[in-house]
């Protein structure tokens, strides 16, 4: 029995030893990417490039998905409120909540779905054929020809991608209380505006960026740190998505404590 516990705590000090060393590596990573990537010159081609990749080819993903997202929300509170107050409560929430915290979450995963395992399997893919390798001896520093432009194409994207999504949001859950629920249209809108203040639509905002730091930080990191051939790209994909996703979550409870814990 004693050598059983022995054995136990020996394997739960490695992986807490195992995942101090990654976040190690991780921020590690991450200071190179903000000190060398963020800092002059930029490559402004790549840039553009990626605002395209990040941004725009990403807004059918999100504006569905926040389109169903308000109409499902809208029907939700409306089949949980009494008739009296669902003419309040449907506007008012689904703006909100569509503002504040469904916007931003699901624009992030969605984005960190498609994008982040984009990023780490084409750096995955440069870094097992030595494309990494061949960039440094041109003299080009992988970190801002390569992270730098995903990094601030991300940053810039994401916000620009929540603020489309949560007005689409919200024509979701319009449409659906107008069309399904027989609310008044115009009372719907104005119950809207007099709900929101700048302040929920700034903190979504703020969370997108944030996102999309995580989310190029984390697909660049994984795609950097594959090795193994094919299988090892999987596996940075993999992780990728996942390490982007819980940190997706964790970063927005932190930002929500921040920004709305005192009110």
């Amino acid at each position: 029995m004693r050598f059983a516990s022995l054995n136990i705590l020996q394997v739960i000090g490695q992986v807490v030893l195992g995942l101090l060393a990654e976040i190690g590596r991780l921020a590690l990573f991450a200071k190179d990417a903000l000190v060398i990537g963020l800092t002059p010159r930029f490559y402004g081609g790549q840039i553009l490039q990626q605002l395209f990749i990040i941004g725009y080819t990403s807004l059918p993903v999100v504006a569905l998905t926040a389109f169903f997202t308000g109409g499902a929300l809208a029907l939700q509170i409306y089949t949980g409120s009494s008739a009296t107050t669902a003419a309040t409560l449907v506007p008012s929430i689904v703006a909100i909540g569509i503002t504040r915290e469904l916007g931003p979450v699901l624009a992030g995963l969605m984005v960190s779905g498609r994008v982040g395992a984009s990023i780490a399997a084409e750096l995955g893919t440069m870094k097992v054929t030595e494309q990494t390798d061949a960039l440094i001896t041109l003299s080009t520093n992988p970190f801002k020809y390569l992270v730098g432009p995903r990094l601030i194409a991300a940053v810039l994207s994401l916000p620009v991608l929540v603020f489309i999504g949560d007005i689409i949001g919200v024509m979701g859950g319009y449409v659906i209380g107008t069309r399904a629920l027989g609310f008044n249209g115009a009372a719907f809108l104005k119950t809207t505006a007099d709900t929101l203040h700048s302040d929920d639509v700034t903190s979504g905002l703020i969370k997108a960026a944030v996102f999309g730091f995580i989310i190029a930080l984390m697909g660049c990191y994984n795609g950097f740190n594959s090795k193994g051939g094919a299988q090892g790209v999987g596996r940075a994909t993999t992780n990728a998505v996942v390490a982007s996703a819980i940190l997706i979550l964790a970063a927005n409870f932190a930002l929500t404590s921040l920004l709305f814990g005192k009110h």
